[in-house]
């Protein structure tokens, strides 16, 4: 083979991370997105500290994620009788070297998408062109695509890198055998209000449990009507024996099919039922995720983000972990070269630990304090120290951290996932 190039099946968030995280190593890769155009989808989502550090070192800063949202400033759960059940600080207000985003989803992919397009140039994305397969070469690999018009085609590359989602085709591949999608029975409804920020000016907050929860967060700064856009997720808990019976996994619906269940949610300081009545827009899908795989890399293919480890959004980290995925994947290559090897230590070093955190999240990540207090008390308490210690929450909560990728102390003192100074150099890699 002639090339070193890599294919990204897939132009989401961890796709185009992949893509810049390469360009800047200095290796010549293409991506292949089935949508036929690039547009901004979803609504809130946030990038944890070890994602962001990558972002920076990447040269995506504070002045472009300004653009998209804001530092998130505290995590806070609330139990049913509006108490405070746990509180801290996140980003730099915690002591992290580096911040926490609450951003617009759509918005934060289109920024992704214009830095790839400025730097890479627009040849780099081939949209409308969806990786249906692939096979493994002794020199490389060979991406079966569908194009645009229907026909069928071939990319011949070193490597192939499926970040085509959690309906991944390269997964499906890989492994045949695997599960179904699984579904707990916990049904999300998304959307987005104008509304005055809760608590503080960035504050995340998780209210109620797991029968029926609702997050609530800023994805924009309050305008001089001291209103941002807020963020919301109504879940509610139903029978799943039957497994998921709609059509679809993600559509448009109104507030009227599930304000019922959060009509006793009004405190002193929140109205759930107000809040929803005003939304902008609301979405419903499952919450959906995939039991892990034993691995993620087949010789010259390999998986990433929700193609290798899609998760339940409850410890608000799915997009990090793609962020981080395509980092490290950078970082082997430039250990190993453009290699079965890279991918092969790549595999090693995180398939084990975020499959054990896709389960992690399963059982209800960082939200479990609130299950936990279901248990014992039914949700409501007059004093939460009597029923959870202290000692007890900030365990769990440092526990769901380290877990997670983004313990303070471990994060802070790591080195660069890619060292500084490594940047646009094609002769660093020769025919691998």
């Amino acid at each position: 083979m002639s090339n070193n190039r890599v294919i990204i099946a897939g132009g989401g968030i961890g796709g185009l991370t992949m893509a810049l995280t390469l360009h800047q190593i200095g290796v010549e890769c293409i991506i292949c997105e089935a949508s036929h155009e690039m547009k901004p989808l979803g609504v809130g989502v946030n990038v944890q500290p070890n994602a962001v550090r990558e972002l920076f070192d990447l040269g995506i800063g504070a002045e472009d994620l300004d653009t998209v949202g804001l530092p998130a400033k505290e995590w806070a759960l609330v139990g049913l009788n509006g108490k405070e059940v746990y509180a801290e600080p996140r980003g730099t207000e915690a002591g992290y070297n580096w911040p926490q985003y609450a951003v617009s989803r759509g918005d934060f992919h289109m920024l992704l998408y214009r830095k790839v397009v400025e730097r890479l140039g627009p040849e780099a994305v081939r949209l409308g062109t969806r990786v249906t397969g692939y096979s493994v070469e002794d020199d490389g690999v060979v991406a079966r695509l569908r194009e645009a018009d229907g026909s069928d085609a071939e990319l011949r590359g070193r490597l192939l890198i499926g970040a085509d989602g959690i309906h991944s085709a390269v997964r499906a591949q890989m492994h045949p055998d695997q599960a179904p999608i699984h579904w707990g029975g916990a049904v999300m409804w998304r959307g987005t209000v104008r509304a005055e920020p809760i608590r503080t000016e960035s504050s995340f907050i998780g209210l109620g449990t797991h029968r029926q929860r609702m997050v609530i967060y800023p994805i924009s700064r309050a305008g001089v009507d001291g209103k941002a856009l807020i963020n919301w997720i109504a879940e509610v808990t139903m029978d799943n024996s039957d497994g998921w019976q709609q059509d679809g996994w993600f559509k448009s619906a109104t507030v009227d099919d599930f304000i019922h269940h959060f009509d006793e949610f009004r405190y002193d300081w929140l109205d759930v039922p107000k809040l929803l009545a005003k939304a902008d827009c609301a979405y419903q899908n499952p919450m959906i995720d995939r039991d892990p795989v034993p691995t993620w890399v087949d010789r010259t293919v390999a998986l990433m983000g929700d193609a290798a480890h899609a998760m339940y959004p409850t410890g608000s980290n799915g997009a990090s972990q793609a962020i981080v995925d395509a980092r490290v994947i950078g970082a082997k290559m430039l250990e190993h070269g453009i290699t079965p090897a890279a991918l092969a230590a790549y595999d090693s070093d995180l398939c084990g630990p975020v499959s054990d955190l896709v389960l992690r999240n399963r059982g209800a990540g960082p939200f479990g304090l609130l299950n936990l207090l279901d248990e014992r008390s039914g949700g409501v308490f007059d004093d939460i120290d009597e029923v959870i210690a202290p000692a007890e929450r900030a365990e769990f909560m440092a526990s769901y951290k380290a877990a997670a990728g983004f313990s303070i102390k471990t994060l802070n003192a790591a080195p660069a996932t890619i060292p500084p100074g490594v940047g646009n150099n094609p002769k660093a890699f020769g025919s691998g």
